[in-house]
């Protein structure tokens, strides 16, 4: 088994349960993920683990594990999590970006919107991940950074709940100006409303 196998075999199913494919409740069992992906047991045991501490799945006895169903309490935690990091992000994000910091923030930006308004669902919402984690790069902060990496299977579930794809997407543009800009008195509205769209867009997915 190779680490690098291990890595693919854990992207693959974290994609699959992001966008989707693999649902809320669905059975996570080794032997038949090994043949459906053509591996032996044992990276996809590791795989599994390492989704299970990301949050995005539950293990069980006997070899297997089921797809995390995420509550509304999930949500409301995830919401003040990100309310509590989001700002500091963005700030450091802005206070610290060089050019191509921002050039590359920019280029997120616009595969995110060109995504949306082609209708692109998975290639919006990796977008929209994308952004997030660039931010995070950017801010420079190593704390920071192992604090958002903990999180990233539950964050990128939560991107994944956004059905308005345009809207998030223009709200990135606009924070990515203010960073560009270096403008830290525009973020803290900017962030608000962000997180009050994302908020607003899962709850209303789960409806």
């Amino acid at each position: 088994m190779s680490e690098s196998q291990t890595e693919r075999i854990t992207e693959r199913l974290r994609d699959d349960i992001v966008n989707g494919v693999r649902a809320p409740g669905d059975r996570l069992v080794e032997r038949d993920l090994a043949t459906e992906l053509g591996v032996s047991r044992v990276p996809v045991r590791e795989a599994l683990r390492t989704l299970a501490v990301e949050g995005l799945v539950v293990p069980r006895p006997r070899s297997w594990a089921t797809v995390r169903e995420f509550t509304e309490r999930d949500l409301s935690d995830l919401h003040e999590v990100r309310s509590a990091l989001e700002l500091t992000t963005f700030r450091l994000a802005a206070e610290r970006r060089t050019d191509a910091d921002a050039a590359a923030l920019s280029r997120i930006v616009e595969a995110g919107l060109t995504a949306a308004r082609a209708g692109d669902v998975v290639r919006a919402r990796g977008a929209s991940a994308d952004f997030h984690e660039r931010a995070v790069e950017i801010a420079g902060n190593r704390l920071l950074a192992e604090i958002e990496l903990q999180l990233r299977g539950r964050l990128r579930w939560l991107y994944g709940q956004h059905d308005d794809l345009l809207t998030v997407a223009t709200e990135h543009q606009r924070l990515a100006e203010a960073i560009t800009a270096q403008d830290v008195e525009a973020l803290p509205s900017l962030v608000d409303a962000h997180l009050a769209t994302g908020h607003r867009l899962a709850v209303a997915r789960r409806a």
